[in-house]
């Protein structure tokens, strides 16, 4: 058996890249941008709008945002943080806080494809760093490519396994490689009989939607536009507490109760 390449790692000895970026004390303090005076594409204010009604708390809704934010620019730019900041009414370092913390956010500008190869134990020890080295060989350098190791994505038992622009597909051999790279290229389906979503799952009961949950009751307030109010919020503060969803017969027994 060959020996794997080593895992490559920036010179902290950490797999991300910008944990040691030193902070600009120097600078003013952050303030919440006006959405009055910020100019913001209207598909990415009316994606996050959608993305914060969803929550009691606006702040619940920051990582679809910067999705969202990342998806039409390409990256976490700084103006793309004004303007999600702008629309959510948060400061923009609240914003840079989580996009420098969540490794699929990229704060420097990147190549349009994301392949991340889990390289975590589980993973390695059914081949992740041959499949690694063997991406990059195919790859040949592709500035559209965004190729990097991760240190986990969580789906061990599609091992070895690699997101593909969020796209879950494994388990991966060699082979695999020069496929991949053929349908970024081409712009298809990556590997669509490898993808984690047409994967059986081993509960019956889940396709089935065998439990159903009871709505919040009705007494419970529910904000519109995650607790900000109607004519927008400059301080940065939580929304209340998310009403607890149960399933129904054991909302039906605390009612009882």
């Amino acid at each position: 058996m060959t020996p794997a390449s080593p895992v490559p790692r920036f010179g902290h000895g950490s797999r991300v890249s910008g944990w040691d970026d030193p902070v600009d004390l120097s600078k003013d303090p952050a303030v919440v941008p006006d959405l009055a005076t910020t100019e913001v594409p209207e598909q990415l204010r009316e994606e996050i709008e959608r993305a914060m009604a969803k929550y009691p708390d606006r702040r619940s809704a920051v990582i679809p945002a910067l999705h969202a934010a990342q998806a039409l620019h390409g990256w976490c730019s700084p103006r793309a943080i004004v303007q999600v900041a702008a629309v959510m009414q948060l400061t923009p370092a609240y914003l840079t806080s989580v996009a420098t913390f969540y490794d699929m956010f990229s704060t420097r500008p990147k190549p349009r494809h994301d392949v991340f190869v889990c390289t975590n134990i589980s993973c390695s020890l059914r081949g992740a760093d041959e499949f690694y080295d063997a991406l990059v060989a195919a790859s040949a350098q592709d500035p559209d490519l965004n190729i990097r190791s991760f240190e986990c994505l969580g789906a061990c038992d599609i091992a070895p396994m690699a997101s593909v622009d969020g796209e879950y597909v494994g388990p991966l051999t060699p082979e695999d490689a020069p496929r991949i790279v053929a349908d970024l290229r081409t712009g298809g389906p990556v590997l669509e009989h490898k993808q984690l979503r047409y994967r059986r799952c081993a509960d019956p009961g889940v396709a089935a939607g065998a439990q159903e949950f009871a709505p919040p009751p009705p007494e419970v307030p529910r904000a519109d536009t995650a607790g900000l109010p109607p004519g927008g919020d400059t301080v940065d503060r939580p929304g209340p507490s998310a009403p607890v969803e149960l399933p129904a017969e054991e909302a039906e027994q605390e009612q009882e109760q």
